[in-house]
This record gives C-alpha cells, sequence and structure tokens, in this order.
C-alpha cells in the first residue's frame, strides 16, 4: 500500500482496532483505532482519511457501520470502507456495496485477506489521487477526471462543462454507448459547489419499473414481498448531491411521471410511507437514444425532456475524435498499472499505431477494458502488437470505402453477430428500435446482446 494512506479503524472490541491497527500500520502511512462511532464521525470531520475500516454494528445506539460510511464518502469522496459484519445477509452487503462501501469482510477477521483488500483500495486511491494532480495542471486547474480530447468538438464541450459546472442546472449528456457519458457526469460535480457531497449514477435501463422506484425513491419495511426493512432511495442517499441518471431513455412513461414530481418538487415519498422527505439533488441525465424523436414518438415525456435539458451535451463518438485516442492509451495505461500493480512501463510505437487506426465500436468504454486486459496479460516491459486482442487487428474504414464483403468463414458466430449489431447500430445512428426493426430481433434482446458484446 502506499506510505500516504491514512486508514482510520472502528470497533467498539478495544482489542479488535487496536489488533487491526497494529496489523494495518505497516502497510500504510498511519492507522488510527477507534472504539465508538462518535468518535470516528470527529475524527472523518476534522482528518483526511483515505481507507476506513469499520465493524458494521457497534454500541453507540444511533450510529453503525453505514453511517459512517456516509459520512467518509461525504468528507471525503474518494475514501473507501470495508464493512466487518457478523452478519453478512445479502441485503445489508448489497445495500453497503451501493452505498459506496468497497467491499466487506465477515468476522473473524482473515488479516491477511483484509491486507489484500486494503493494499487494493489504496492502489485504486493513489491513482485516483495522481490523475486528479495531472488533469489540474492539465486544464488551469478545472478538474477532469478521465476526460480527454485535443478534438475541437471536445474543447467546446470542456468549455460548457466550467461554465455548467459551478451551477445547479440540469445537464442532458447525449452520446452513444461508452463513450464516456459518466465521466463527464463525474467532472461536472467534482467542479460544483456539491463537490464535497455525494454523487450517485444509476442505470435506469438495469432495473424494472418497480425496482427502480424502490432504488430511487427507498421503501419502507413491508412494503412490499421482501422488503424486511426501510432503505433509502438514492435521492435521499444523494442528498446535498448529484444524482447521475444513465439511460434515462428507457426509463418506463409511469416513472417518467414519478420522476417529474420529485423534480418540480424537491420531494420523495418512499415505497410504502405517507411521510414525504425533502431533498436537495441535482440532476444530470444521459442517454445514448435520440431523445427528441422519443418525445415525438410519444415514449418520452415532454414535460420532463424540459426539466432534465437545462444544458445539453452531444459526446462524439471515439471514432470521430480519432486524434484523443492516443492520449486515452497513455491514460488508461497509467490506470490499468496503478490498480493492478503489473510492471508495464507503456506502449510501442505499432501497438499505438495499431490501436489508433481501429475503429472502437464500443468507445472509450472498450477502449479502457482492452488496455487493462493488455496490461494485466502482457509479459514483456511494453505493450507490443502481439498483446493486442485479435478483434482490434483491424483498420478503420476510411470515409468513402467500400466494405468487403463475402469471404466470412474463420470467423465465429458470435462474432459474426456481434459485427452485425455495430453495423446495424451505426446504420441507424444507434437508433435501438430500428437497429431491432432490421436485425429481426426484440428490443429487449437486443439490448441484452449490446451489453453481452460490451458495445
Amino acid at each position: 500500500m502506499a506510505d500516504d494512506i491514512v486508514m482510520l479503524v472502528v470497533d467498539d472490541e478495544r482489542n479488535h482496532a487496536d489488533g487491526i491497527a497494529e496489523a494495518m500500520e505497516k502497510y500504510c502511512a498511519k492507522a488510527i483505532p477507534v472504539y465508538t462511532g462518535k468518535d470516528a464521525l470527529e475524527i472523518l470531520r476534522s482528518e483526511t482519511i483515505d481507507i476506513v475500516v469499520t465493524d458494521l454494528k457497534l454500541d453507540d445506539e444511533d450510529i453503525d457501520g453505514l453511517d459512517i460510511l456516509d459520512a467518509a464518502k461525504k468528507n471525503n469522496p474518494t475514501c473507501e470502507v470495508i464493512l466487518i459484519t457478523a452478519y453478512a445477509t445479502i441485503d445489508t452487503c448489497k445495500n453497503a456495496i451501493r452505498r459506496g462501501a468497497y467491499d466487506y469482510l465477515v468476522k473473524p477477521i482473515d488479516i491477511d485477506q483484509l491486507r489484500t483488500l486494503t493494499e487494493q483500495a489504496g492502489r485504486k486511491i493513489t491513482a485516483e489521487k495522481s490523475h486528479r494532480r495531472s488533469q489540474e495542471e492539465v486544464v488551469d486547474g478545472f478538474f477532469f477526471d478521465g476526460v480527454r480530447g485535443k478534438n475541437p468538438a471536445m474543447r467546446g464541450i470542456f468549455e460548457i462543462l466550467r461554465r455548467v459546472a459551478p451551477s445547479d442546472i440540469s445537464v442532458l449528456i447525449e452520446g452513444p454507448s461508452g463513450s464516456g457519458k459518466e465521466l463527464f457526469a463525474r467532472a461536472i460535480h467534482d467542479n460544483s459547489k456539491r463537490r464535497d457531497n455525494p454523487f450517485r449514477p444509476i442505470n435506469c435501463a438495469g432495473f424494472t419499473e418497480s425496482l427502480l422506484e424502490s432504488e430511487l425513491f427507498g421503501h419502507t419495511k413491508g412494503a412490499f414481498t421482501g422488503a424486511t426493512g426501510d432503505r433509502k432511495g438514492l435521492f435521499e442517499i444523494a442528498d446535498e448531491g448529484t444524482l447521475f441518471l444513465d439511460e434515462i431513455g428507457d426509463m418506463p412513461l409511469n416513472m417518467q411521471a414519478k420522476l417529474l414530481r420529485v423534480i418540480e418538487d424537491g420531494v420523495v415519498l418512499p415505497v410504502g410511507s405517507d411521510k414525504p422527505i425533502v431533498v436537495d439533488v441535482r440532476i444530470i441525465s444521459a442517454t445514448n437514444h435520440d431523445i427528441v424523436g422519443l418525445v415525438e414518438e410519444k415514449k418520452f415525456r415532454q414535460d420532463l425532456y424540459f426539466r432534465i435539458k437545462g444544458v445539453s451535451i452531444d459526446v462524439p463518438a471515439l471514432k470521430d475524435r480519432a486524434e484523443d485516442i492516443p492520449e486515452f492509451i497513455d491514460y488508461f495505461i497509467t490506470e490499468a498499472v496503478s490498480e493492478t500493480g503489473s510492471k508495464v512501463s507503456g506502449i510501442t510505437d505499432p501497438a499505438r499505431q495499431l490501436l489508433s487506426a481501429y475503429n472502437w465500436p464500443g468507445n472509450i468504454r472498450q477502449l479502457r477494458n482492452c488496455i487493462r486486459t493488455m496490461v494485466v496479460l502482457c509479459r514483456g516491459d511494453k505493450i507490443d502488437v502481439k498483446d493486442i486482442p485479435p478483434e482490434v487487428h483491424q483498420v478503420r474504414q476510411l470515409p468513402g470505402q467500400t466494405r468487403p464483403v463475402g469471404d466470412l468463414g474463420g470467423r465465429s458466430l458470435d462474432e459474426l453477430e456481434r459485427q452485425a449489431i455495430i453495423d446495424t447500430l451505426n446504420r441507424t445512428g444507434n437508433n435501438r428500435e430500428k437497429a431491432a426493426k432490421i436485425l429481426g430481433i426484440g428490443e429487449r434482446t437486443l439490448y441484452r446482446k449490446i451489453k453481452e458484446y460490451n458495445l
């Protein structure tokens, strides 16, 4: 673990707290043991803590490990929290991860396992600190974590981000899947007056309507089958912070009406409750759909569209900003090396040229995953052509060129299906409904395959 990492260990059993702190101190700059939730909250307010290791259940009647998790994230968004519990129910652990916990361990604690987790968390924190410092130098103090671009369109987007970040105006980010829309949302949050409060993303396409309502607004005990306790929704968790509604174009119409009411009134009503909760949340939304087209087709509410579209940002596909690919390559190599502890020091010129010539249908997400895989599997000091996955050994098709047809032999059916989906999405401007009709499959099936092929 890095020698600048400060850890807080919270356990009401003094021997446990002291033992863990003593064992961990050799791996970080300082490990502070505390024995009450109240003391933990005080330290989190007064000191910069990088990693918190806390027992879930404490003797304090009003404070538990989840309260410490929330406070840690509020005071330092890059802080990572590891929960320790003797009661590892699925609901408890899922709730902790959803609220931002790095991971959890079940008692009795295996110190080696805890050390491994804290080392991984430490590498992640060190990488984030390094990225923040380098980005602040590059863009005159305005922090863009992972957002890069020399392309003229990108420079225009950066200027818009600088102007909207300090305000509370809602922002709609449009662009193809994998183009980095969440990175832009985080950049807005990190440069806003809400930066010290939670940033909470949710993929609206990943939940059924009832589950999405519960995720956003929360629920009370007994509100529905399986609701074994009260649960805060993301609006309440993100109070005074930012809520990022990814894939908002896939939100069901009934949920759109409920979301509109919350945005207009600033009040949420948890499922099963009659007690309204006042919230102050900035909304940033994103979609890969033609949302104006959805409005015209009556699939998206016009009044909600006008509320979320305070400022609109149109993110170009990576193939339309090829001059930015080399910078992304270096950035993602540095990121992957920091997170994995790899000894890779860079990339050879031929490999860089090959990566820069590829079309990247999955955009920045695909490039990032590809770089990470190569960093992990690379056996040399630098990534070389032999380390590049076979599907990337294709040169970008230039405008006006005709694609060779005919010889499909030697390619798997999965590869052919993936390419057919990519080509059809490109042809329809990423309109999933039109693409599904052309491919002869349902839109839900298409969505599943897009996720399956990481497009």
